[in-house]
């Protein structure tokens, strides 16, 4: 086997550059999830079938992701490896960005065409699939090159610096719509029709979505195949196609193959990702209840309440909250004695924040436990990686394993999706008579601190 040279260590800036872009996907990633009920709501959706839209998102993942690792371990060109997929990826998703809130002012059939669906919200539908794609076909690019071109003693580092970014944006993307409003642009639209300030929010994400990747585009030069060769022989003859040499294995071949990491790290990836599908779904219903005391009819919350309407805007402030304690705490990471330590002590951390929420019916001390949840959401962006890409050393097919490791982000978030509501429906009603959605908060405490114990059979291979 050839001998491997010692991948160089990257400056600040370096590994900075890798994954500055991940700022700005990171940014319409967050304009999406806290503004895709809020649009099909406003376009005539059931308010019981919102649920069923988070589906569209890990789907899209669990399809997209992999086929661009796949690809891109296949493609060499002038541009790079894994630049050109980001690049393509970028430019779908800010088109769809423009369409998206636009679609309850065009002029579509209201009437019913398809399983209920309005033209409007098929028109929606169909660009939030075409967002959900483009969105993971640009995100996954930053991990890989981050597997590609970095040591396994700054991997920590590099991936935490994608986590800070990452929820750096969130906050950016979490409160456009706040900023907008407060700046005077209007919040409130005809029926049917999305507010200007959400909108424009969409706009300007957009922009700062190109700007961010353009400049990782400019300032990266990833490794020409000689290069690439020489720091990871193994993975170069792998991944590299050449003519009469068995070079793509199919995908069952290398799932039997895959380390001992992919399938342990997986297990804690499964309990993680259900557990903040439960947060994404049920936090407002939970805040609703316990911090604004808002009224029940016919056995429901009432979502035309002031008091729902206070809860849904303090649940982004909360969400902005959230991601503002996984940046402070993706700098911590890194200076913590060891990697499962530091990984199983987060989770324990963001468990106990879940848990917590039962307990406070105060706003402001409400922002505690969203702080500890936040160190979980930190640990769960950095660490996975770090320790798969270190198990994947000179194995080859970087890109492709790292898709299909995506499949444990997505496939936990579509069995909760599924499963939540039947979940919900076994447990007792609240004191309030309405169904107990600050118990699914607590359910997902439960599921993060499960995350915590199975930390304990991954196996670090350096």
């Amino acid at each position: 086997m050839d001998k491997i040279a010692l991948k160089p260590n990257l400056s600040f800036w370096q590994l900075f550059n890798l994954s500055f872009g991940f700022f700005g996907v990171q940014i319409a990633y967050a304009l999406q999830s806290a503004n895709v009920s809020r649009i099909f709501a406003t376009l005539g959706a059931d308010p019981h079938s919102l649920s069923f839209f988070w589906i569209l998102p890990p789907l899209m993942g669990m399809i997209v992701q992999p086929i661009v690792g796949i690809c891109s371990d296949r493609t060499w060109t002038r541009w790079g490896r894994r630049i050109p997929y980001l690049l393509v990826g970028a430019l779908v998703a800010v088109a769809v960005m423009a369409m998206l809130p636009n679609a309850g002012s065009l002029d579509l059939t209201t009437q019913v065409v398809l399983w209920g669906f309005t033209g409007t919200m098929l028109f929606g539908l169909l660009s939030l699939m075409f967002l959900d794609t483009s969105l993971n076909m640009a995100m996954q690019p930053f991990k890989m090159l981050v597997g590609d071109m970095v040591n396994e003693e700054q991997k920590t580092k590099a991936y935490s610096l994608q986590s800070f970014l990452c929820n750096a944006g969130s906050v950016v993307g979490f409160l456009f719509p706040y900023i907008l409003t407060y700046l005077g642009v209007q919040n409130e639209a005809p029926k049917g029709v999305v507010p200007n300030s959400v909108i424009f929010s969409f706009y300007v994400g957009a922009a700062i979505l190109i700007l961010c990747v353009l400049y990782t585009v400019a300032r990266v030069r990833e490794w020409n195949p000689d290069d690439y060769a020489r720091y990871n022989p193994v993975a170069a003859k792998t991944d590299e196609p050449t003519a009469g040499e068995e070079k793509n294995p199919g995908l069952l071949t290398l799932l039997s193959n895959a380390p001992s990491a992919f399938w342990t790290v997986g297990v804690v990836q499964f309990f993680c990702w259900a557990a903040f599908l439960f947060m994404w779904s049920y936090t407002n219903g939970t805040i609703a209840t316990l911090v604004f005391d808002t009224p029940v009819k016919d056995g429901l919350l009432d979502t035309s309440s002031v008091a729902y309407q206070q809860a849904g805007n303090w649940v982004g402030v909360l969400y902005g909250v959230q991601a503002m304690g996984s940046v402070a705490w993706a700098t911590i990471i890194p200076y913590l004695p060891g990697r499962k330590l530091a990984y199983a002590l987060s989770l324990v951390l963001g468990g106990l924040g879940f848990v917590g929420t039962s307990l406070v019916h105060d706003p402001y001390i409400m922002f505690l436990p969203f702080l500890l949840i936040g160190c979980g959401w930190a640990a769960m962006l950095a660490l996975p990686f770090t320790l798969l890409t270190n198990a994947l050393a000179g194995r080859g097919h970087m890109g492709t394993y790292l898709g299909l490791f995506n499949c444990t982000i997505c496939l936990p978030q579509i069995v909760a999706a599924v499963l939540g509501g039947q979940l919900l429906h076994l447990l007792p009603l609240g004191a309030n008579g309405a169904p107990n959605e600050p118990l699914m908060i607590v359910a997902a405490g439960v599921l993060l601190l499960c995350g915590a114990v199975s930390v304990a059979f991954v196996r670090e291979h350096n």
